[in-house]
């Protein structure tokens, strides 16, 4: 029997409820908004670096960074899938978005990694409240995926933390 218009399933092509793919989908919108700002951040701080440990700091600001930003791709196409919508543009990140930016123009390394500690640290919060909603509404797939992008920010944080007491 084909569905009509009028007779189509409460459930999404994923199984989850429209409530739920609503829910799910603002969640990671916030979360992709979120992530495309910290991305700006590392990398803004990689390309102005300076002092003693430079090559150290840069190179590990350019892992941090490219590890940021391949979750941006997950981000958007898990929300896709499960039939939400996503960010369309810099407008709606700058809406979304809850970590601050970075609007000095000149900063030391301390404070640069300070930044970024606190920035993973706020992420890894924002992560977990998504996880804990996805895990409510039965959303396995994005709970997976968001507990592995937990693991990538405790050890941001970690590497982070430790340069941070050195100073």
């Amino acid at each position: 029997m084909t569905q009509t218009a009028s007779t189509k399933s409460p459930q999404s092509s994923a199984g989850l409820s429209r409530e739920a793919v609503g829910e799910i989908t603002s969640a990671l919108r916030e979360l992709l908004a979120d992530v495309f700002s910290l991305y700006l951040k590392t990398k803004g701080f990689h390309w102005h670096i300076t002092g003693r440990h430079f090559r150290d700091h840069h190179l590990l600001l350019d892992e941090q960074a490219s590890q940021i930003f391949a979750m941006t791709d997950e981000i958007a196409e898990r929300a896709r899938k499960i039939g939400g919508f996503t960010l369309r543009s810099i407008a709606d990140i700058a809406r979304h978005q809850r970590l601050r930016d970075s609007v000095e123009d000149s900063l030391q390394p301390e404070s640069m990694f300070q930044e970024l500690h606190e920035g993973n640290l706020h992420l890894a919060r924002f992560l977990r409240a998504t996880h804990e909603l996805c895990a409510a509404r039965n959303d396995v797939a994005t709970t997976s995926l968001v507990e592995t992008w937990i693991d990538e920010t405790e050890r941001r944080i970690w590497f982070l933390r430790e340069i941070v007491s050195e100073f």
